[in-house]
């Protein structure tokens, strides 16, 4: 690729809003590149003197490499290292919710005990990015309790994030992640309560038997509905994709709770 066009890639993850798609569209084609040139100019905006190019520079090294064909990431030993230095000065919400979710992409483990502490980051998306990274950890026990936390968090997209990932994408299970899913299926949020649902059903609470009948009965929350249905039917190998079929079947499984 032309330097001249990697260069006009670059530009172009800073030219409108944060979330821009024009932005979002050069950030990904840089990542497709898997070239070191891209790379190594990522890691020099990494090291800038502007919030918004560390930001960016974060987010190429995120996931570079990935393309549809290609799912591992470059370099990412690298990639770890830099941005984890970066966390012991940044100070920028909007570079530090980019260097915190990028750890979710890296897959590094090791990187938890650094970044629980921004549960109590006064910026929502840095709790955001946090959420979303701990989820990719969910099977790591370092990272239940902060899970919980966030699951209360006063933004519902944290909220949402934190249900899913401990609720839906964990294994986990004990009378405290019960209570915090059972909680939140009267969260004011849908999104917040379909993934506690979900998550509470794949533990085989029968609390949440009722709440799924009468979810397979609303056609908006039918899709949701069956895949908890089928967590506390033990049929997530051969599912169930008939609502009324679902709530005959729980009907008979779970007579005291229907």
């Amino acid at each position: 690729m032309p330097a001249a066009t990697i260069d006009e890639l670059f530009a172009q993850t800073l030219r409108g809003d944060y979330d821009d798609n024009k932005a979002w569209d050069a950030i990904h084609s840089l990542r497709a590149t898997g070239s070191r040139e891209v790379f190594d100019k990522a890691v020099a905006w990494c090291r800038s003197t502007e919030p918004l190019k560390r930001a960016r520079g974060a987010e190429v090294l995120a996931q570079f490499g990935h393309t549809a064909e290609n799912q591992t990431t470059l370099f990412a030993g690298e990639s770890f290292t830099i941005l984890a230095g970066m966390l012991d000065t940044e100070t920028d919400p909007v570079a530090l919710s980019a260097i915190v979710t990028a750890f979710g992409h890296l897959e590094n483990p090791s990187i938890i005990p650094q970044i629980l502490p921004f549960s109590y980051h006064s910026d929502v998306d840095v709790r955001y990015g946090l959420a979303f990274t701990l989820g990719c950890f969910a099977d790591d026990e370092r990272t239940v309790s902060t899970l919980i936390k966030l699951m209360s968090d006063k933004d519902s997209e944290v909220r949402d994030w934190a249900t899913f990932g401990l609720g839906g994408l964990g294994n986990f299970d004990s009378p405290k992640i019960r209570e915090a899913l059972f909680k939140n299926l009267n969260d004011e949020d849908e999104d917040v309560r379909e993934e506690a649902l979900v998550g509470l059903a794949r533990r085989k609470d029968p609390r949440s038997v009722s709440e799924v009948i009468s979810a397979l009965k609303d056609e908006d929350r039918a899709a949701r509905a069956l895949e908890a249905a089928n967590f506390l039917l033990d049929r997530d190998r051969e599912p169930l994709e008939d609502s009324a079929a679902a709530v005959k079947a729980l009907r008979q499984q779970y007579p005291d709770q229907s």
